[in-house]
């Protein structure tokens, strides 16, 4: 069994009598000012009671290295590096040159290395990305947070995400001591303290052990989130050499999701709904963020996962998912290209939907055309979701169960047979649902008006009727891209803001509609390039009509009248499905508005792929 010594130390203590290393392979610097503030007014809430008082701050957990004294920091690196910032700050802001060359020994210092050789290293040197270099520099300059952020700036060191917390924390914590401990013998006093009354337990042991330990300690997610846990329980599985080659294929996780700002927990909570068969007590076949590190670890699962025997495959196939996810994220298909079926979706679901991530990551290795075809036909599916309102929660337990049927779906080697299956799920999942709130969508369209949704949902469905006419228009099946159409502005064909006149013209002939509640509504609504809407203006009608009919898009420009092309041409049949509207009044708005319903549905609906 391993060998556990356990020491208690204040913190001057510990950096008088060891160098601590934070190895590449542990988590990176998180503290934010939220957490660095805490924990300093937490022992000064102490401090300030009862000055001779310990304040415990728990369990630091190391590993020797080969060098006397040395530690790798396997839990604790939070706090240690807290306190050695503060240690930078305090130096710093000491006038007393006994006080600040105290503090310099504390921070850094000359030791004999076991080839006999005098080295000189920091008391904590963090180890990943340019973190050793930005901690390097803060001590070599010595100086105000203001004075460090340029120099590491000046010296093109990169400085993003973990790497800036280390500066802001240093900013913190040195504005913290100027505000509180201004007056040198309540600094000095303060040192003190932290010479004699903070203190902590230190557990050594060897590394395996020591990352055992950890995860027992952290089992509930006590302090860490269940991506970092997951990372701790995969480097119990390789051995110490393996760790590099761990560590190096974990970053291809989390700095591109870091890099564009997406939720790591987000993410994993869908790469396990998307990739296992969900189980739980509740029988919803839902993951929880919560939930993820436990569900990892349940003996079943962790089966499944097969991490314990296999843990570089499983690394690899999260690396595989990111990229898809983050593929998706920026409108490409799962060829990583750029994807008009993906551009239209994300538009619709903008940033506020993303649970459908589940099922995309589910069937990313299909076929090009069979993964724009399961797009095409979600983005139907989602339409009538969104613009109904429909509750997120609704949806998990289906997208979970549904991901399963995609994942088999996805294994069939046989084209025919898979575009059969796919079908068929596209039948049962999305058409049925369609067809079943096709009622509730009926009524939220009715009532749907410029407020109803985001501008961005309303400028997304004006776009998609708009290309749609204009498809139609041209006889074309296949459709480019929306942008063209998302940039036009939304105008209001009955003015948003009316001159006085019109507004008493309106009231004369539309006794009983109110302007405002018209002026709103989705059949007074339409898209017009940005001069020809500048132009038009306020006025009335028969005015802007003029310059509607110079729009580029037919939807717009057939408002005054429709254009006559021969009989049953692509032009006559878009005509039967439009009207033209030589004035504008309240019946006029209820018309067209019922035809922008009946496109709509004509437009978002599903159809099979060609067997």
């Amino acid at each position: 069994m391993a060998r556990i010594e356990n020491h208690r130390y204040s913190i001057v203590e510990a950096f008088t009598e060891n160098f601590y290393i934070v190895p590449d392979y542990q988590r990176e610097y998180v503290w934010t000012d939220k957490e660095v503030q805490q924990l300093l007014e937490d022992i000064n809430e102490q401090f300030e009671a009862d000055s001779a008082r310990e304040y415990f701050i728990g369990t630091i957990l190391v590993s020797p290295t080969p060098d006397k004294n040395h530690f790798d920091v396997i839990d604790g690196q939070q706090r240690l590096t807290t306190f050695f910032l503060l240690l930078c700050a305090l130096k710093h802001v000491f006038k007393g040159d006994e006080q600040r060359k105290a503090i310099g020994d504390l921070i850094s210092k000359n030791y004999i290395a076991n080839d006999g050789l005098i080295k000189h290293s920091l008391k904590l040197e963090p180890r990943y990305e340019n973190a050793g270099e930005i901690m390097a520099k803060i001590v070599e300059l010595d100086a105000e947070p203001q004075t460090v952020r340029a120099r590491i700036q000046a010296a093109n060191i990169a400085s993003f995400g973990s790497l800036e917390n280390l500066v802001n924390a240093y900013d913190t914590l040195h504005r913290y001591l100027q505000e509180n401990y201004d007056v040198e013998a309540k600094l000095r006093k303060y040192l003190g303290h932290l010479a004699s009354n903070v203190v902590f337990i230190q557990i050594s042991t060897d590394v395996s052990s020591a990352l055992k330990i950890f995860e027992t300690i952290n089992e509930r997610g006590v302090g860490l989130n269940p991506m970092d846990l997951l990372k701790n329980l995969l480097f119990t599985q390789v051995k110490q050499e393996k760790f590099t080659q761990l560590k190096d294929e974990w970053k291809k996780i989390t700095k591109p999701l870091e890099k564009q700002n997406e939720k790591p927990l987000r993410f994993l909570r869908y790469f396990l709904m998307a990739n296992y068969v969900i189980k739980n007590n509740r029988n919803d076949a839902v993951v929880r963020e919560d939930e993820i590190y436990d569900w990892l670890v349940e003996k079943g699962n962790a089966a499944l996962c097969d991490y314990a025997n296999k843990p570089f495959e499983f690394v690899r196939k999260i690396i595989r998912n990111v990229e898809h996810y983050l593929a998706f994220a920026n409108r490409q298909g799962n060829d990583g290209k750029s994807n008009l079926t993906m551009e239209s979706l994300n538009r619709l679901t903008g940033g506020a939907f993303s649970l459908h991530y589940v099922l995309l990551l589910a069937a990313a290795n299909f076929p090009k055309p069979l993964f724009d075809h399961l797009v095409a036909q979600m983005e139907s599916f989602l339409f009538c979701y969104i613009f109904t309102k429909t509750p997120t929660k609704d949806l998990e337990r289906n997208f979970s169960l549904w991901a399963d049927e995609l994942r088999t779906i996805g294994d069939v080697t046989d084209a025919t047979e898979q575009k059969l299956k796919l079908n068929a799920f596209v039948t049962d999942r999305f058409k049925k649902s369609i067809e079943d709130k096709t009622p509730e969508l009926s009524d939220a369209l009715k009532r749907m008006s410029f407020y109803s949704m985001q501008q961005y949902r309303t400028r997304y469905f004006l776009a998609k009727l708009t290309q749609h006419v204009d498809m139609a228009f041209k006889g074309l099946k296949d459709p480019n891209s929306l942008e063209p159409y998302t940039r036009l502005e939304i105008e209001h064909i009955l003015p948003n803001t009316p001159k006085p006149e019109l507004r008493a013209t309106w009231a004369e002939q539309n006794p009983s509609a109110e302007y405002d509640d018209y002026k709103s509504r989705l059949g007074n609504l339409t898209l017009l390039e940005k001069p020809l809407n500048i132009v038009a203006g306020n006025d009335f009608y028969d005015i802007k009509k003029v310059e509607y009919e110079k729009s580029g898009n037919y939807l717009t420009r057939s408002l005054p009248q429709l254009i006559e092309a021969g009989q049953n041409t692509s032009i006559t049949r878009i005509n039967e499905m439009l009207g033209a509207f030589p004035e504008w009044n309240a019946a006029s708005i209820e018309k067209r508005h019922e035809l922008m319903i009946t496109l709509a549905k004509e437009i978002w609906r599903t159809a099979p792929i060609e067997v």
